[in-house]
């Protein structure tokens, strides 16, 4: 379908932040895998997170999602999933067939390592997009922990096939290329025979993903050891001069609890951007000053680019005159945040330069080459970068070749060019893909003012 956003002069207001995605995959799964019953209040419900409830289903947890609009014990929350997990020495893949993920990444990467623990092999497939998804460096590593897995087309990815044999020990994987497989590696090490010594060489990308991972990880009951906050304090992210890293877990398991699901700083970039580029004041709840999200960098890039911005225990506040500047960022930490910085850059009055993110290539779509394809194409002056990209000019629909850009099915690519649609009439081809990760975006967007449309493809 096509997304269309109506131009508006008067934005602002309160609204909550979606659930994290990152965080609600992480806690359905651990508690998946988990000793007893755990509440995950305000769970986001999306087609990726529902592709980890199908993955977990698949191995024998308990979930019951039908309480989604209820309070439960939390009256705090607007909503909970009960899951009762198989425990430790309990996993059996119970499909025949294989389990089909859609286009959800994180849970391919996460559950290929946990496959190893079941007592029979497993297949994992998705959409045209996750069958681009490398995983040979995941595959690699699991080797030396007693998992023999491998891609069925000899491509290094997907359609991946497990078989049993993770009995943990040590490993190694390069840190470049993606953090999913760090975090796989340490869940299913934590609830294997020997636990786990994973050693992760080089360069660290998007470390806070696998700080997150610890969070829910020791959240639910667990301990580790690790250097990962001590070396990385005063890492040169900028040289990428980066030794290794590394994590001891000692076999544990993990334990039931009742988890509270914190906001997504990625999903609030574009509530936030919105009122940056327009002018006025926002107040976004459920974003937690103490996250360990990467995201949080949203908050430094729209102080950079002309904001104000004020911070309590769970809020964030944001003021703006509706004028932006460019800035130099680099997202290392961050690549999510890539397609929203671009939007902004896209209408600001200099020019950016977006660096680090190298990794960006292989997200749902190359995101470097995409957001520069299309932005080209509204009359911007694009600069393409190994790792990043220089935005020279902005839009300029009077030397632009189209108003239409793609998502190319990347809900990233999809909100973040919304944005673009409050200053200039453009439409979004494949726009409604943001279901992905923020099913109530056209929601939530209409609470702070700003209405936007899905139209079928021939209405244009």
């Amino acid at each position: 379908m096509i997304l269309k956003v109506k131009k508006v002069s008067d934005v602002g207001g309160i609204v909550k932040a979606p659930p994290s995605k990152s965080y609600t995959h992480r806690a359905i799964i651990i508690a998946s895998f988990a000793e007893g019953t755990s509440c995950l209040y305000d769970p986001l419900s999306s087609e990726d997170t529902l592709a980890s409830v199908n993955a977990c289903r698949n191995f024998g947890a308990d979930i019951n999602t039908s309480n989604f609009n209820s309070l439960g014990n939390n009256p705090n929350s607007d909503s909970y999933w009960e899951i009762k997990g198989i425990g430790k020495g309990n996993i059996e893949n119970l499909s025949n067939t294989p389990i089909d993920l859609k286009n959800s990444g994180t849970t391919l990467r996460i559950m290929t390592s946990l496959a190893g623990l079941s007592k029979n092999k497993t297949i994992f497939t998705g959409d045209e997009s996750l069958k681009t998804r490398p995983m040979d460096m995941l595959l690699e590593a699991l080797k030396p922990l007693g998992v023999d897995a491998k891609s069925i087309l000899k491509n290094g990815k997907p359609p991946i096939e497990v078989r049993p044999g993770f009995i943990g020990g040590k490993t190694s994987i390069d840190g470049n290329v993606s953090s999913q497989f760090i975090s796989s590696l340490l869940i299913a090490g934590t609830i294997s025979e020997k636990g786990i010594n994973l050693e992760v060489k080089g360069d660290f990308i998007s470390k806070s993903y696998v700080a997150m991972t610890l969070d829910v990880m020791e959240k639910f009951g667990v301990e580790i050891e690790t250097d990962l906050f001590t070396k990385h304090e005063n890492c040169d992210l900028i040289d990428k001069k980066c030794s290794s890293t590394f994590f001891s877990i000692k076999p544990q398991k993990f334990t039931g609890i009742d988890y509270v699901v914190e906001g997504d700083y990625s999903s609030a970039s574009y509530l936030l951007g919105a009122v940056a580029i327009l002018g006025g004041k926002i107040t976004v709840k459920n974003l937690f000053k103490n996250s360990k999200q990467g995201d949080k960098l949203i908050l430094e890039i729209l102080e950079k680019m002309g904001s104000k911005i004020t911070s309590d225990s769970d809020s964030v506040t944001l003021t703006s005159d509706g004028n932006l500047n460019g800035i130099e960022i680099d997202l290392h930490n961050a690549p999510d945040l890539l397609p929203t910085v671009s939007a902004l850059s896209a209408l600001a009055n200099s020019n950016t330069l977006i660096t680090g993110v190298k990794h960006a290539r292989y997200k749902e779509t190359d995101r470097i080459a995409k957001c520069a394809e299309e932005l080209s194409k509204l009359g911007c002056n694009i600069k393409e970068n190994e790792d990043g990209m220089e935005i020279i000019s902005g839009v300029n629909l009077e030397k632009s070749i189209s108003n239409k850009v793609t998502s190319h099915n990347d809900h990233r690519l999809a909100m973040a060019f919304s944005l673009i649609g409050l200053k200039h009439e453009i439409f979004i081809e494949k726009g409604d893909v943001f279901n992905v990760s923020f099913p109530n975006y056209i929601e939530s967007m209409g609470e702070i003012g700003i209405e936007i449309d899905l139209l079928e493809d021939e209405c244009i």
